[in-house]
């Protein structure tokens, strides 16, 4: 944070006079000044491929307190009203009316009315690499200035909760070019931070929006920059140096230290992002569900967590975290007993599939090719030393792995493609139904490629069952299928910590893990 001593008193003395008993804090969209003590600069590894939420298949601090989302999470985990004040589900579930509040306002200072959200799911639906999350909409209606009514083709159950994400938020595309895009020229959510900068690079730079609905008070901060530093060790001494005063995923090593910190507080949240090792299915080498059954057969869970994130995470076997709907502590217990780690038991599924002899480097090989993949990880050195465990781990059963470090943006625009042999990468969404919409759907599994009909059926069913049991019952024989069939690893579910100092408040919201804007109170 900012300091600058003020020296003409009695200027700011009138002007506390001028202020006082007053929401000085609405008169302007710009509240910030150059030099402001109450910017809150945050710490963080990657920037955003983009903060048009139509346009990113990624989310993260630095784009997500652009929008306001249609639902919420509460602190419970139970999705609640937000810009949408109440719903009325028709018949069989296939229609919904909807009733927006009628205060909200977008930072182009346009209403956020009925109007509007129809035209934002328009365009989320014709161009968003998440357009499955609304579902196959029929036609949306606007009923009246604050209600509009989604017509499916079928029932969608997953769509409440996902109207909890940002994907489904509403953006305004009044902002936009002829041709609907230029959103980053001019961006415009209705989120409690106004994006006012971006430095390519380097950082974005929000003002709080006089707009959204703050405490009486107003918000407790004038700035927030997102400053994006790959290297841990600078992101660290940023920190200690105090140019930085949020740091979020704190490097595992240094978290003792920062804790006999007095002025530096801890935020330790349970995460819900699953991490994995996957591979395109598609690839000849991977086709053999024995070659996928002894690369899970051969992965340490503990050594990765312990060696590399400090314990800081919780070893997951099955192919979903336990935050999500959908989980399966069943299928969690049977994916344990199959794919413990078990060496002997990998090579010898090795040599079943083909894979019997060894080149002199130890390396298996199968009609004179060894088995030698390149690995892709991104620029968190949390990752990239996972996947040096990895490494090591394949080749105690003659799997040769090359990593390949990748642009986050890099990762995300060319595995759909299939360009990728393996990845280490993650996913976190809180419905079973991102196993159909990202992972495991026909024609949807955008990192992993794989293809079974079987698979396709139960996970198109259990996104049109509006019955929850009846849902759990259908996404645990999918996961039953996946864990025997193997298409990825599941790894484990970090904990987010994240450091601050300087605050008088601040909170992280419980279940999503987001920072809470209204929480928000620089320290005096």
């Amino acid at each position: 944070m900012k300091r600058r001593s003020i020296v003409i008193f009695t200027m700011l003395l009138i002007v506390t006079i001028v202020l006082s008993g007053c929401n000085w804090w609405k008169k302007s969209d710009s509240n910030s000044k150059e030099g402001s003590n109450r910017e809150v600069v945050v710490g963080l590894v990657s920037e955003p491929d983009s903060v048009d939420i139509h346009r990113t298949s990624s989310t993260g601090e630095a784009n997500i307190p652009l929008y306001d989302t249609l639902l919420k999470l509460d602190n419970d985990g139970n999705i609640v009203p937000n810009l949408i004040t109440d719903y009325e589900v028709i018949g069989d579930g296939k229609e919904v009316i909807f009733n927006l509040k009628e205060n909200a306002v977008f930072h182009s200072g346009k209403p956020v009315n009925a109007e509007a959200v129809k035209l934002s799911f328009e365009r989320l639906v014709a161009s968003s690499p998440f357009s499955t999350n609304a579902g196959e909409i029929e036609n949306i209606e606007v009923l009246s200035e604050h209600s509009f009514k989604i017509k499916w083709k079928n029932q969608f159950a997953p769509f409440f909760i996902n109207a909890t994400t940002p994907f489904l938020a509403p953006l305004d595309v009044t902002v936009l070019g002829a041709d609907g895009e230029g959103f980053e020229k001019n961006p415009s959510g209705s989120g409690p931070l106004k994006l006012v900068e971006i430095k390519r690079g380097d950082s974005l730079v929000y003002e709080p929006y006089k707009d959204f609905e703050w405490t009486d008070k107003g918000p407790g901060f004038d700035r927030v920059k997102f400053r994006f530093i790959p290297d841990e060790e600078t992101r660290i001494l940023e920190f200690k140096k105090g140019n930085v005063d949020v740091l979020l995923n704190v490097p595992y090593q240094y978290i003792e230290d920062l804790e006999k910190d007095s002025e530096v507080t801890i935020k330790r949240v349970p995460g819900d992002v699953l991490s994995y090792l996957g591979w395109n299915n598609k690839l000849p080498i991977f086709q053999d569900v024995k070659v996928r059954q002894a690369i899970a057969l051969a992965i340490d869970r503990d050594s990765i967590i312990e060696n590399t994130l400090d314990g800081e995470a919780k070893a997951v076997f099955g192919p979903l975290p336990k935050a999500a709907f959908g989980y399966s502590g069943k299928i969690e217990t049977m994916a344990i007993d199959k794919y413990t780690r078990d060496t002997d038991a990998a090579k010898k599924l090795l040599s079943e599939a083909g894979w019997n002899e060894k080149n002199k480097d130890g390396v298996v090989m199968k009609d004179g090719e060894e088995f030698s993949v390149d690995l892709w990880v991104d620029d968190d050195p949390a990752n990239q030393r996972a996947a040096q465990v990895i490494q090591n781990q394949l080749m105690e059963i003659g799997i040769k792995i090359t990593i390949s470090v990748k642009e986050s943006a890099t990762i995300i625009e060319q595995t759909p493609k299939g360009v990728h042999e393996m990845l280490l990468w993650s996913f976190g969404w809180p419905d079973a139904d991102v196993l159909n919409f990202l992972l495991f759907g026909k024609d949807k599994s955008k990192r992993l490629h794989y293809e079974n009909e079987k698979i396709y059926s139960i996970l198109e069913k259990g996104a049109i069952e509006m019955d929850q049991e009846a849902r759990l019952k259908l996404y645990e024989e999918a996961q039953e299928m996946l864990v025997e069939e193997s298409p990825f690893v599941p790894l484990y579910v970090k904990e987010n910590i994240t450091a601050i100092r300087n605050f008088e408040s601040f909170e992280i919201h419980p279940i999503d893990g987001s920072i809470e804007w209204t929480s928000v109170k620089v320290k005096e």
